[in-house]
């Protein structure tokens, strides 16, 4: 049987390392690519789920504004950018919502609260956790109706120190055989609730639009009208 012979360059480690590369640079290209082609879906499909959820915590009879289009930015609870979706009705905002966190049993557990303008709650959902199936996740509203237990409470009803599970002094049933989620989840809506009442001058404030008249056109500067 005759072998035949691989040219030499071939067992040059120059070649070798180009070949490597060549097949890198590819694949990355490839993913690069499929990552614009599919980057516009999937930014829609999240839109539509926050829609969703934003739908459950600010009921769409209390305004007639879109959520997503114009947001508030504050500064959070940990320091970091928060995001506040308005519900408007004309230049009247009608509610907020906004994420807030706990720590559960397995980690942190994210949810949507929604309020009113005097700070009552219209809804809160979870999000996104990692509790014990069967356990911890009686919080979603698929599993139970714990947490539309909260609808129509605030921070005043009942008092902040109430805000509690009743294992811990406070006024609300943690689930049969788990402690340690619904009192994170306690925590994050009490807190939620604080930050609420600490900014509600300025995410309840009626919106501004910009009404351009002579005058101002003259002056080189927009005039505002509430």
């Amino acid at each position: 049987m005759t072998t035949v012979a691989q040219p030499s360059y071939r067992k040059r480690i120059g070649y070798q390392a180009g070949l490597l590369g060549g097949f890198t640079l590819i694949a990355a290209a490839l993913l690069v690519m499929g990552d614009i082609a599919t980057r516009d879906t999937i930014a829609l499909r999240k839109a539509e789920d926050l829609k969703a959820s934003l739908a459950e915590v600010i009921p769409p009879s209390i305004h007639d504004n879109d959520l997503l289009a114009d947001p508030l930015t504050l500064e959070g609870p940990d320091g970091a950018p928060l995001i506040v979706y308005r519900a408007r009705e004309g230049l009247q905002v009608t509610g907020v919502a906004y994420r807030i966190a706990g720590v559960g049993y397995a980690g942190t557990i994210e949810l949507l609260l929604g309020l009113d303008t005097s700070g009552t709650v219209l809804g809160a959902r979870v999000l996104s956790h990692a509790e014990t199936p069967g356990l911890g996740d009686k919080m979603e509203v698929s599993k139970s109706d714990w947490i539309l237990g909260f609808d129509g409470l605030s921070l005043g009803n009942p008092p902040a120190e109430r805000w509690m599970v009743k294992k811990d002094g406070g006024d609300f049933d943690q689930f049969t055989g788990a402690t340690i989620t619904p009192r994170g989840i306690l925590g994050a809506l009490r807190g939620g609730l604080e930050f609420f009442a600490e900014h509600r001058d300025t995410l309840t404030a009626s919106a501004v639009v910009q009404v351009d008249t002579p005058d101002a056109a003259r002056a080189g500067a927009p005039a505002r009208k509430p």
